[in-house]
């Protein structure tokens, strides 16, 4: 009796010999192709695919319907537990880990005056993506929408724009089915131990235009997701009131596959964090956060690269030191 086949085997990239009965009629096997790559001259090296058994999977995504979160004030949650199956969710956060360039963000900032370099230790980084003003054509090339001429703008210049690789644009285009949201760009952060995190905060930039749908995922280990309600905005001159009374602190322990979509007015109003975890964690301790959202101009191309890429270098998982190791070509 053959072993059964469990889905950590759809991220084998080794090619498998098919069944002998699909053996060619003159008696040899043909050997599966591995996998494609995502290639561009701005990813530090190519990108696997996902093997296309996986991508057939997300067809039938989500594993459970989501569970409106609307209870409290200007809140607006759509929560998936999980959006992707367990077993499946495991394998992906082993395969993206592996296949994806992280970064340790590090930019420059004037205060006071005075230019200080800043190391973001807290995670580890990566972004793709392109805002609605522009395009890519088939050569990867950054095109104006407006004129359909090559784009020349000051803010694509420093970080140059990456398209989203096929291995999360696959997710992208099962997303956007499922919630009818819009998507244009995809963060992943890397949270190698419960001491990295994420403090408070909201995606309310102006880029992201009015009421922003984010589809955030998690892989790997388990993280508190918490939120609060901000203080409503003081007129001129006034102080800062309490939020609502009706609005209580949240708090949801995300596992591996689950989703939270962000929609309505919660960015407007609320604040998200992952707050440090100690403790023995599953999965190496780590945990894969991707999310999904929507720049409507070329500020958001240039905050995103700015502040999850930097001007640090590429790093990628080193399977035998089991650790982020700074990449060489």
């Amino acid at each position: 009796m053959s072993k059964k086949r469990t889905i950590d085997a759809f991220f084998d990239r080794t090619p498998k010999r098919p069944k002998q009965e699909a053996d060619d009629a003159d008696g040899s096997a043909p050997i599966e192709e591995p996998p494609g790559t995502s290639r561009h001259s701005h990813y530090p090296f190519e990108i696997a695919y996902l093997p296309a058994v996986v991508t057939r999977a997300l067809a039938s995504l989500p594993a459970s319907p989501g569970k409106a979160i609307n209870h409290q004030p200007d809140l607006d949650l759509l929560y998936f537990e999980p959006y992707i199956p367990r077993d499946m969710a495991k394998s992906l956060f082993h395969f993206l880990r592996a296949e994806l360039p992280f970064y340790r963000v590090e930019y420059d900032i004037k205060r006071g005056g005075v230019q200080t370099h800043i190391r973001t230790p807290s995670r580890w980084t990566t972004v793709f993506g392109l805002d609605d003003t522009s395009c890519f054509d088939e050569n990867g090339r950054v095109m104006d929408k407006t004129t359909g001429t090559e784009a020349a703008d000051r803010r694509y210049d420093k970080y140059p724009p990456r398209p989203i690789p096929r291995c999360l644009d696959d997710l992208r285009k099962r997303t956007e089915a499922v919630t009818d949201g819009k998507f244009n760009f995809c963060l992943v952060n890397y949270y190698a131990s419960g001491l990295d995190s994420i403090s408070f905060h909201s995606d309310d930039e102006r880029f992201l235009g009015r009421d922003p749908i984010i589809a955030s995922f998690s892989l790997g280990a388990p993280r508190d997701f918490l939120l609060k309600h901000k203080p409503p905005v003081p007129p001129a001159g006034g102080q800062l009131a309490a939020p609502p009374s009706a609005a209580k602190p949240l708090k949801y322990s995300l596992r591996s596959g689950d989703m939270i979509l962000m929609r309505g007015r919660t960015q407007t109003h609320w604040l998200h964090s992952v707050p440090k975890r100690t403790g023995r964690n599953e999965y190496d301790g780590g945990r894969i956060n991707i999310t999904f959202r929507r720049a409507m101009t070329k500020d958001g191309t240039e905050n995103y690269y700015n502040y999850n890429v930097g001007c640090g270098p590429a790093y990628r998982w080193n399977e035998q030191s089991s650790e982020m190791v700074a990449w060489k070509p």
